[in-house]
């Protein structure tokens, strides 16, 4: 599976009493300047000062997009219909932390996008302050950049250079997964949020592809999917020991030892499996580039822990997007704990590989 970073946009409007004043500073400080920059796509492409690569890039998002709205059935809303060059890696620093001995994220909760299993910036330093006060406090950390966002519909999202940085394949990611967002979103359940999002990304880079009959890259796209599927058994096999580990009666200074030795364990399966399954492609070794604790592994399972339910919830619907979407509004009006049953179901065998 496809796996990256992408972030709710947290605005003014957003905002609660658990937030303080400058952190709504930052925020409605940040939003209105990428809302400043913004410049109309089309415009663009008929000014003569704009350069190939970025004009390919701009007619590759329009093309992308129609695709999104004809075929995935995503939102015709405006989105996506201006850019912005954000000059940098990343438009925000996400921050995510768990308590030393847990797995679960702490949440941070804000009006409209209820509560979010992290807290972003539109400034590093900012990001990287705050989370040296929850590392202070003995909690596990993690900053990670966010390159992607979705400000669910409140307003008419920029594409961004961060987005277009890369291949079509992943532009087309980044688009499906954030409209996504704006088609469904349940107020404060980020496991079912990201886990149709990504499922939605995936699948529709599958149809995307498809439909266009790139073997060559469709064969490249499965081959990456493959490792995905196999980093993320690695990484639920590593959740559930340390899982047993918590809850179990040993002492913290003992806990302590057993998870550096866990997380040591991790490093050399992945080695393992880089060597043996994917033949030395060392596919997700910046995953271990910074040391490794729960933040990461939550933050992980906030995006593929609910892969297999939405899988099977596209076999149900036959293969067709609009029933898709119709059966997953369904599973959104569940109770709280009756989703969460739902989500963390197993997948009885392997996502399929549709030939082209």
């Amino acid at each position: 599976m496809m796996l990256r970073l992408s972030v709710l946009l947290m605005t003014a409007w957003f905002l609660t009493a658990c937030a303080g004043p400058a952190y709504y500073l930052q925020a409605a400080s940040g939003q209105w300047k990428l809302m400043q920059a913004r410049e109309d796509i089309h415009s663009l492409l008929d000014d003569p000062a704009t350069g190939p690569q970025l004009a390919g890039d701009l007619e590759n998002a329009i093309s992308i997009r129609e695709f999104a709205e004809n075929t995935l059935g995503l939102p015709a809303n405006g989105s996506y219909s201006s850019y912005v060059d954000i000059e940098g890696k990343a438009l925000l620093w996400n921050v995510v932390a768990t308590e030393e001995f847990s797995l679960q994220p702490r949440k941070w909760c804000f009006a409209i996008a209820g509560c979010v299993p992290y807290r972003g910036y539109f400034k590093q330093q900012k990001a990287e302050d705050f989370a040296r006060r929850l590392e202070d406090k003995g909690m596990d950390v993690l900053v990670a950049p966010a390159t992607a966002y979705s400000s669910l519909g409140w307003f008419k999202d920029p594409l961004l250079s961060t987005m277009i940085a890369g291949s079509d394949i992943r532009l087309a990611g980044y688009l499906f997964h954030e409209l996504a967002h704006q088609r469904l979103y349940i107020k404060g359940d980020g496991a079912f949020n990201e886990g149709y999002a990504s499922f939605v990304e995936e699948q529709g880079i599958r149809t995307w592809l498809e439909s266009s009959q790139r073997h060559a890259d469709f064969a490249s796209w499965q081959r990456l999917q493959r490792a995905g599927d196999d980093f993320a058994g690695l990484v639920k096999q590593v959740r559930k020991e340390l899982s047993g580990l918590y809850r179990s009666d040993k002492t913290d200074p003992e806990k302590r030892e057993k998870k550096a030795q866990i997380f040591q364990s991790l490093l050399e399966s992945y080695e393992q499996l880089s060597n043996e399954r994917w033949e030395g492609t060392r596919y997700y070794a910046g995953w271990f580039e910074k040391p490794l604790n729960n933040a990461r592994l939550a933050l992980f399972d906030t995006y593929a822990g609910s892969h297999c339910a939405f899988r099977l919830l596209w076999d149900e619907s036959g293969a067709d997007w609009q029933q898709f979407h119709l059966l997953a509004e369904q599973k959104s009006r569940l109770g709280n704990e009756q989703r969460r049953k739902w989500l963390t179901q197993s997948c009885p065998t392997i996502a399929h590989e549709a030939k082209l």
